[in-house]
């Protein structure tokens, strides 16, 4: 068992895929496969099942991922401590949901491309409950989504901030001409949902329905949310969506705010899997966030 055979180890259980983990590490397809190969015969088990279009790790190779992290968060953190390299270099696999990946994403991944030009931040949209569970075997290295809960099992979190909420229409909707809208007037009309696994869909759905077995106002599926800001600005309906990604849109005015409170709050969190060494890609890409989030948090305000 060399570092080598490690690296191209996690990589494959990273990406459950040997010809991604070939072309992100650089090698020929068959070298990766040795590898994996030659670590399976030192070890005397199998680490992967291959399945059609894929694979997935054996539990031999579930229980060999966190040492092969260790092992190689250590390499690191040897290799800084007595090379002292300039600064945060490599592959930083981080898993967002597609609302976070579209606009909390781009000033951080330009931050990395001029200041950090040797860390490649590699993005791995998923649902939240999804980051979750790839946070935990360890496929991802952190993870950015937005939850009302900030206790998560297995993981260690920071919470960036509150996320905050609001309910938008065509400025031609009849409810963009009340001062004030109320979940009743909600229930009256179509709403768009939001993107499939966000907590706020949930905490919205449950609010329309008022506990009446899901009676209410059910909600339209849309797709992604840039398809429920298109068919909410053509007068489909309404939706409930973070502020950050109707901004744009309702400062051209092709979207209104509603006068519409939501009666709970979500947060934007980070996270890696707990007992994780957290390296200094991952505090820079953390500290990186955090910035953006609050920078975003007071244009928002302002």
């Amino acid at each position: 068992m060399d570092l080598r055979q490690l690296t191209t180890f996690h990589r494959v259980a990273a990406l459950l895929s040997f010809t991604r983990a070939a072309a992100e590490l650089n090698y020929a397809q068959s070298s990766v496969t040795a590898q994996v190969k030659g670590l399976e015969l030192a070890l005397g088990v199998q680490l992967f099942e291959r399945l059609r279009g894929g694979v997935r790790l054996t539990p031999a190779g579930e229980r060999l991922l966190p040492y092969a992290e260790r092992i190689l968060a250590l390499v690191d953190e040897a290799r800084e401590n007595t090379v002292g390299r300039s600064g945060p270099s490599g592959t930083l696999t981080v898993g967002t949901t597609e609302c976070l990946t579209s606009y909390r994403m781009p000033p951080v991944l330009e931050f990395f491309h001029h200041r950090y030009p040797e860390l490649r931040l590699a993005l791995r949209p998923a649902t939240t409950g999804e980051t979750h569970e790839a946070l935990r075997q360890g496929s991802v290295d952190v993870g950015l989504f937005t939850e009302v809960r900030s206790d998560h099992e297995g993981l260690c979190v920071e919470v960036l901030g509150r996320e905050p909420l609001v309910a938008v229409a065509s400025a031609g909707h009849r409810l963009a001409r009340l001062p004030e809208v109320t979940t009743e007037d909600l229930r009256t009309v179509q709403v768009l949902a939001p993107e499939p696994g966000a907590c706020y869909r949930t905490l919205l759905e449950e609010e329309l329905t008022g506990g009446r077995d899901g009676s209410g106002s059910p909600l339209l599926e849309f797709g992604t949310v840039e398809s429920i800001k298109r068919g909410v600005a053509t007068g489909l309906g309404v939706s409930v969506l973070p502020a950050v990604a109707v901004a744009d849109a309702v400062e051209s005015g092709v979207l209104v705010v509603l006068g519409w409170r939501p009666p709970f709050e979500a947060h934007t969190q980070i996270a890696w899997r707990r007992g994780r060494r957290v390296s200094r890609e991952m505090r820079a890409f953390i500290d990186q966030t955090a910035r953006v989030v609050a920078q975003d948090r007071l244009s928002l305000a302002s």
